[in-house]
């Protein structure tokens, strides 16, 4: 918004920021700390006009009213079925029936208005992850606020004083109420907007959970081994894309409120920009072009790039382990081990018994093995060109030159020349290849697929 806007739709009494003392240049405009107390406020930002909303994939944005020029939301604190991905659902504590809770958003200088209704059969608080406030609006239980019981709502009032990426989440039992999802993220856009607004401004918190095989809530006591690696709750496949269309301006927020881990997010396909932490915006003198960016347990980043390469583009955490689903976390390695020697001395036992993950876990992601019930398998799902053996905190983005219905279940189709394939014996010989002797599988363990797959 600039000046002239911003004067000419103040709020009922304040018919004029010069009149009432604010700011008068859009740079003291944005470092101002404004006060409901003495009547000055400013007019609510509204979405499209004074910023581009957020999307948060598999989460919603949480509703608000203006009630006197308040912004008015209202969270529920209650127990949730959530489904981490298809296959593995659990019982979980989270905010308006999902974890992560809906994301609140809003402009610097409302004034909003946060009613939490406790739902859950313990006592909570919540409190806003890097925003500046009064201290009693803080959220911390037993020393900024007395905890708020079963069945009660507490009201949190306050002024937004900057912009930025922040979070939302429990402050009391952290262990036990974060472990189980309670937490969201809170998204304050700038009163005067930047020269280009983002076209697509998305938004994915990271988490990490311990949930045995065939165990129906997570164990909020695990302190090292956790084996669900989500992006807004879900672990891949059951992220949803980022869709997005080329040569658009992408803003990706990136917040991690897991319980021990950093997340070193990794995009391909281009170079992603640092603009901003939860402490400020960074200056363009001081910001420097990256593909992976490390997010601290308890922090934000804002990473913008521009999307001029299309296709279907991974976007994960580079951490191995991270990357892979519930039960890829089990078991004992094989790496190495002489199948054929195994397998003898098994089969006259369990004939069906067939070693694996002797050469990797690569073939075993793919075989389409059972698990436990309501357990998800090693990793990833079936893909345009094989199966794609990562998963957890793993997500796509497909950038399109123009979205168009059905894009989100599609896979880019790679003009001609521009994607990877086995090389011809015609080429090897012309550019002097020379291949190595291998030493073929033993018929037992041949390559698998997914049931369903073609070979």
């Amino acid at each position: 918004m600039d000046r002239r806007r911003l004067l000419t739709s103040s709020l009922g009494a304040v018919a004029g920021g010069a009149l009432l003392g604010l700011p008068t240049t859009a740079s003291a405009l944005a470092r101002a700390t404004v006060s409901h107390d003495d009547g000055t406020v400013y007019a609510p930002g509204r979405p499209g006009r004074d910023y581009t909303p957020v999307i948060t994939p598999n989460v919603s944005t949480l509703p608000f009213t203006l009630v006197h020029g308040v912004k008015v939301f209202h969270l529920i604190a209650e127990a949730v079925e959530h489904e981490f991905a298809p296959g593995l659902q659990a019982q979980c504590w989270g905010f308006n029936g999902s974890t992560p809770g809906p994301t609140i958003e809003a402009v610097e200088g409302d004034r909003v208005r946060i009613y939490v209704t406790n739902a859950l059969p313990a006592a909570t608080s919540v409190h806003w992850h890097g925003i500046l406030l009064p201290s009693g609006m803080d959220g911390v239980s037993g020393l900024s606020q007395a905890p708020i019981p079963p069945g009660s709502t507490f009201r949190y009032e306050f002024t937004l004083r900057q912009h930025g990426t922040y979070m939302y989440h429990s402050h009391r039992d952290e262990m036990t109420q974060q472990a189980l999802g309670m937490m969201g993220m809170f998204i304050i856009h700038p009163r005067i907007a930047p020269e280009r607004r983002p076209d697509r401004d998305f938004v994915l918190l990271s988490s990490e959970w311990k949930v045995l095989p065939g165990a129906r809530r997570p164990d909020p006591n695990e302190m090292l081994e956790f084996n669900v690696l989500t992006f807004n709750g879900k672990a891949f496949p059951g992220t949803a894309p980022l869709m997005v269309e080329r040569n658009e301006l992408v803003r990706i927020r990136l917040g991690n409120l897991s319980a021990m881990s950093h997340h070193s997010i990794h995009i391909h396909g281009h170079t992603w920009t640092l603009v901003s932490t939860d402490g400020g915006e960074i200056p363009r003198s001081a910001r420097w072009p990256e593909v992976t960016q490390l997010v601290p347990v308890g922090s934000t980043r804002t990473m913008e790039f521009i999307a001029d390469n299309p296709g279907d583009w991974a976007l994960h955490c580079h951490m191995s382990h991270h990357t892979m689903t519930q039960m890829g976390h089990s078991g004992v390695s094989m790496l190495g081990a002489d199948a054929d020697v195994i397998d003898k001395a098994v089969q006259p036992i369990i004939p069906e018994y067939m070693t694996m993950g002797h050469d990797g876990m690569g073939d075993m992601a793919e075989m389409g093995m059972p698990v436990p019930k309501n357990s998800l398998p090693m990793m990833g799902a079936p893909g345009p060109h094989g199966y794609i053996d990562m998963g957890g905190m793993f997500t796509v983005m497909k950038v399109r030159e123009r979205i168009r219905p059905g894009d989100e279940t599609s896979w880019w189709p790679a003009p001609a020349g521009t994607q990877a394939r086995e090389a011809t014996p015609d080429e090897l010989q012309r550019d002097r290849i020379t291949l190595p002797a291998f030493k073929a599988k033993p018929a037992g363990h041949a390559h698998h697929h997914p049931p369903g797959e073609s070979q």
